[in-house]
């Protein structure tokens, strides 16, 4: 009797032991297909956010054909965007710094100018004002604030629709095509010669309605940019460089309006690290991409990037006529 009890208790153990290794190979076999998935997506995001092929197109198109479910919405592509933008300040340093030094230097002249105001007023004073753009890279900072306004109200106004479309393959199918067709135009858009100086705040206004348009997923930020720089007479150089520096309060305003419907709470350990992995690899590949980006664009070679746009577009109407 003893040893029978004895053999059904060690079934029993047996049995448990076995229950708690199926379910720890389970559990490994989803958090190695997770982790695959944030790589494959921190490589998708690192090569095409500075091709101009639409990273946000290829990201959600990924996701729709491989059941990626991403209950935070848009939070890890915001997370990607990071990555990408630690790539852009590694690049460009030296005009990040600058343009902070004189992002300080406008705030402080502004203060004076204030405070100047104020004295002249009430009688107290009579001291000149100081010119606020006074150099290059300060009417840099300022063109790109002028982008900044109507990118963040387009980003805030259609961040539903946004998220909506990324679930559905048909538009960033059509928004590829369309960026297919925006490449194009670029390729063959004279050469302008507007550096800081020339650019006006109208051309800056206006790339800034361009990048906000472009949040549609399959709509590529940095052609969409390009093109309406070229457009708008920039030099080509230039408009490469503007379209990934303005890029950068951009991607900022983005993660805030995230983060402030998201807290750790809300995401598992295992995702904060496949978060962090993804953002790490689209900064690493993103780094690589801006180097090889820089001597492309300088050849207007884009037509190879608008037929590959307009083929990947087609698939992706055509797998979502499949799928329907």
């Amino acid at each position: 009797m003893t040893i029978c009890l004895k053999y059904v208790k060690i079934k029993h153990v047996c049995k448990k032991l076995l229950q708690k290794n199926d379910l720890l190979r389970r559990y490994k076999e989803e958090a190695d297909m997770s982790l695959l998935q944030a790589i494959l997506m921190g490589i998708i995001q690192g090569l095409t956010e500075f091709l101009p092929v639409s990273s946000s197109g290829h990201l959600a198109i990924f996701k729709i054909l491989f059941g990626v479910d991403t209950e935070t919405g848009l939070l890890f592509d915001v997370l990607l965007h990071i990555g990408t933008l630690a790539a852009i300040c590694v690049v460009y340093y030296k005009d990040v710094l600058k343009m902070i030094v004189e992002g300080i230097g406008l705030i402080r002249d502004c203060i004076i100018n204030f405070v100047r105001f104020i004295g002249n007023k009430t009688g107290r004073t009579d001291e000149p004002y100081l010119r606020l753009v006074n150099s290059s890279y300060r009417k840099l900072v300022v063109l790109i604030i002028v982008s900044t306004i109507p990118t963040g109200i387009i980003g805030v106004v259609g961040k539903d629709v946004v998220e909506m479309a990324s679930e559905i393959l048909l538009i960033p199918g059509i928004c590829l095509i369309l960026t297919a067709v925006l490449l194009f135009i670029a390729d063959h858009a004279k050469d302008g010669d507007k550096l800081p100086k020339g650019v006006t705040y109208t051309n800056a206004f206006g790339v800034g309605i361009a990048q906000g348009i472009a949040t549609l997923p399959g709509l590529s930020r940095s052609g969409t940019t390009i093109t309406a720089c070229l457009l708008s007479g920039f030099n080509r150089n230039f408009a490469v460089k503007y379209s990934f520096l303005m890029s950068i309060p951009a991607i900022l305003g983005a993660l805030v309006l995230e983060l402030k419907d998201y807290t750790a709470a809300a995401l598992s350990g295992a995702e904060i690290a496949y978060y962090v992995v993804g953002m790490i690899v689209a900064a690493v590949v993103g780094y690589v991409c801006i180097k090889t980006m820089l001597i492309v664009v300088r050849r207007k070679k884009f037509t190879g990037f608008a037929i590959y746009c307009l083929i990947v577009g087609v698939i992706s109407i055509g797998g979502y006529i499949y799928m329907a």
